[in-house]
């Protein structure tokens, strides 16, 4: 596939925290970057319950800043959904507050969390976004919003990140569709993860982790190994009825040469 110069993908990467993103995403978001796409991020909370000593709309005012410190590494739109954390649930009220957002992007191309993963946020996260990818073009679904967003034309194509360890609630290996090689952006993707530093005080404070950083490098060089690379993310692609087939993700990072990507 040749994508036409003068219409560059829209890219809408949204996960369920400040973090999320910048752990499976961010060197394939600089790929994106690179190729002239316009980049936004998303998070569904702004991380309130990631503290053990400030209050939750302290601690989320904090996470906002780092996560708007984040995105303007690759010249990123960022917002927040404000769903609370440990809170988000799949309802009406929730699944119309996600496909009002999609509607206000306008992505071609959505990345966002596993159908499994190791946390609940997670995993209803990747629930809304797929659903709301879909309902995002439906003209008579409502958002209820004063001045909602006009439909999408058609439903973007839909990537699900990594899972945490590339593993399911038993620790079985979750395959990947594909990866890309983002051994030259690497260097981006460890500042932006960098630049959510309370993240890394509240794991060393509730879960006496000081790996912040390593966990993430660990898991790049395993994902890269297996294509043979320094450093790599992994992707799945939602192809169920009636979303699109063809790879556009991989069609955009494979022009230049500098995204070798790899089918698992």
């Amino acid at each position: 596939m040749v994508i036409p110069s003068a219409k560059k993908p829209r890219v809408l990467a949204i996960h369920a925290h400040p973090d999320d993103i910048e752990f499976q995403c961010a060197g394939t978001l600089s790929l994106l970057q690179q190729a002239g796409c316009q980049l936004h991020l998303a998070t569904m909370t702004a991380g309130d319950c990631g503290s053990a000593e400030l209050q939750p709309e302290e601690i989320a005012q904090i996470r906002r800043k780092e996560a708007r410190q984040s995105a303007s590494v690759i010249n990123a739109e960022y917002q927040c959904l404000e769903f609370m954390d440990l809170s988000i649930t799949a309802d009406t009220a929730s699944h119309r507050r996600v496909t009002e957002a999609i509607r206000k992007t306008r992505p071609d191309i959505v990345l966002t969390a596993p159908p499994i993963d190791y946390m609940s946020d997670h995993e209803v996260t990747s629930r809304l976004v797929r659903d709301a990818c879909f309902s995002a073009s439906v003209p008579n679904f409502s958002t209820h919003q004063w001045d909602p967003c006009v439909p999408l034309e058609r439903i973007p194509h839909l990537y699900y990140m990594d899972p945490m360890e590339g593993v399911d609630w038993f620790r079985n290996p979750v395959e990947p569709d594909f990866y890309i090689n983002i051994s030259s952006t690497y260097e981006q993707k460890k500042q932006m993860l960098a630049c959510h530093n309370s993240q890394r005080t509240w794991l060393q404070k509730q879960h006496g982790i000081d790996e912040y950083l390593s966990s993430m490098h660990r898991w790049s060089i395993q994902r890269g190994k297996e294509i043979r690379v320094p450093f790599a993310e992994a992707f799945r692609q939602h192809t169920g009825h009636p979303y699109p087939q063809d790879n556009l993700l991989l069609a955009i990072v494979c022009q230049d040469g500098k995204g070798k990507t790899e089918q698992a």
